[in-house]
């Protein structure tokens, strides 16, 4: 078992099933690798988008990703393991009103809201080019981190996940070290978090996987804010707090469960 592999953290909170349109894994597999590893604690956050053509777009309905989560979490208790039913959110402000209301008539023990980047969008890679030629950096992330931070304020997410995943489509010209030299970038975003209480996801599988730096923030934060983020600073609204003080820390870190990454499939029966 490769020594990079997540061992004995209090919790994992960000994992895709079969449920989603990104993995073929099956949800024992991220329960028996959880309690091999000592961790008590996992979430399963299957995607759900709200774009009509989005990869998870109807993929699956809620109440078969209940069934398939509760189902588990009976499995597997006897070993000690609870398993927490979740949802990883494609956040666009284009469609704020459906996913508010799908979030408050639909009972997720856990929410992780996410901007992902789609066909239309500057950072894809038929547009990319185009994008960044003469613009200043700032210019370049504002429409993604502008999204992020209406998530953010949004209040409607336990967590943030993957921050400025929009790296991994703007390499080679724009790299991690390129960010890492303007955190005033990050400031909204870090003060945003504070103020609402919601964590900070890392995934690191999209750094590992891409060959790409995983975050722009270093692994122990110098920046203050950042620092308070991690503490668990900030009440904010958030209806669920799964171990919020430890999310910061835990959320994608190193767990590097075996994850399938599959094309995009045609949508399943059923609404999202």
């Amino acid at each position: 078992m490769n020594d990079r592999q997540a061992r004995d953290l209090p919790l994992d909170a960000h994992l895709h099933t079969n449920l989603s349109p990104d993995s073929e894994v099956q949800i024992d597999t991220f329960a028996s690798q959880a309690v091999e590893r000592g961790i008590p604690e996992i979430a399963i956050t299957d995607h759900v988008d709200f774009e009509p053509g989005a990869p998870a777009y109807r993929y699956v309905s809620f109440a078969d990703r209940e069934r398939s989560v509760r189902e588990a979490a009976e499995r597997w208790a006897e070993h000690g393991l609870a398993i927490r039913f979740g949802v990883e959110v494609t956040w666009d402000s284009r469609w704020a009103d459906d996913i508010r209301d799908h979030l408050a008539t639909h009972a997720y023990d856990f929410t992780i809201g996410s901007v992902h980047v789609y066909g239309g969008s500057p950072y894809e890679a038929s547009n990319v080019g185009r994008w960044v030629a003469g613009r200043s950096l700032a210019e370049i992330m504002e429409p993604y981190f502008s999204e992020v931070e209406r998530a953010i304020r949004s209040g409607l997410f336990d967590a943030i996940g993957h921050l400025d995943v929009v790296k991994r489509y703007l390499a080679p010209h724009v790299t991690a070290a390129d960010l890492g030299r303007a955190p005033e970038l990050y400031e909204p975003l870090l003060h945003a978090l504070v103020e609402g209480g919601a964590a900070l996801g890392q995934s690191a599988d999209h750094g590992h996987r891409l060959a790409v730096a995983t975050a722009a923030v270093p692994e122990e934060p110098h920046h203050p804010v950042l620092r308070r983020q991690r503490a668990g600073a900030g009440g904010g609204g958030a209806r669920r707090r799964l171990h919020r003080a430890n999310l910061a820390e835990t959320v994608g870190r190193e767990s590097l469960y075996p994850r399938g990454v599959v094309s995009p499939a045609g949508g399943r029966e059923g609404a999202s």
